[in-house]
Formats: C-alpha cells, sequence, structure tokens
C-alpha cells in the first residue's frame, strides 16, 4: 500500500513563495513519475507539475510555468514543488500522487491527502 505525506502548506501573501514537500511509502518510489495536482473550490483539480521516474522530464501547466519548479529526491523518496510569486489564484489544496508508470503523462494512481495552500492579496 502506497503511503503518500504532503508537508509544507500554509498562508504567505501574494508574490511570496513557499515549498511544499512529499514523502512516500510502500513502493518503489526511483520508478514512477511522481505528480502536484491542484484543487480549489468549486474547481476541477489539475495536475500543476509532474516529473519523470529520474527527472529527466518535467511538465508544468501553463499558469505557473516560469513560477513553480518540480524535483525529486528518489534517495529520500520526497518529491518537491517549489512555489515562488505566488498569487491568489494559487490558493488550493495541493496533492502529492505516483504515476502509473514511469513517466508522466500515464495517469496516476496513488493520492496524498492534500495540504493547504492560502494566497492573500
Amino acid at each position: 500500500q502506497v503511503s503518500l505525506v504532503e508537508s509544507g502548506g500554509g498562508l504567505v501573501q501574494a508574490g511570496g513563495s513557499l515549498s511544499l514537500s512529499c514523502a512516500a511509502s510502500g513502493r518503489a518510489f526511483s520508478s514512477y513519475a511522481m505528480g502536484w495536482f491542484r484543487q480549489a473550490p468549486g474547481k476541477e483539480r489539475e495536475l500543476v507539475a509532474a516529473i519523470d521516474w529520474d527527472g529527466s522530464d518535467t511538465y508544468y501547466a501553463g499558469s505557473v510555468k516560469g513560477r513553480f519548479t518540480i524535483s525529486r529526491v528518489n534517495a529520500k523518496n520526497t518529491v518537491y514543488l517549489q512555489m515562488n510569486s505566488l498569487k491568489a489564484e494559487d490558493t488550493a489544496v495541493y496533492y502529492c500522487a505516483m504515476g502509473r508508470r514511469s513517466s508522466w503523462n500515464r495517469g496516476y494512481d496513488s493520492w496524498g491527502q492534500g495540504t493547504q495552500v492560502t494566497v492573500s492579496s
């Protein structure tokens, strides 16, 4: 059974930064892609950023490109999301997810409990 535990959410002013972490256990972390999703009230969940098993390929939603950076340290079974220049519209619950395969674009089947990010304007 996969366990994904996010940390690092909180309240920040617009223009500020936050760093999210997700610690994984229960599956060979280094073999699978990882992603960060978010869901704002009244909106559908969206993929924000994703990374291949070895970090060789990444994906960013257009709304966060240039502001967010996803990274992973396989030796620590951890994936990170560095969020800079935060905007009020980044406010959401952020979820860590583990992919079904090694590539980020092959779907996700395990989810963390989520961490709240609130950006005040």
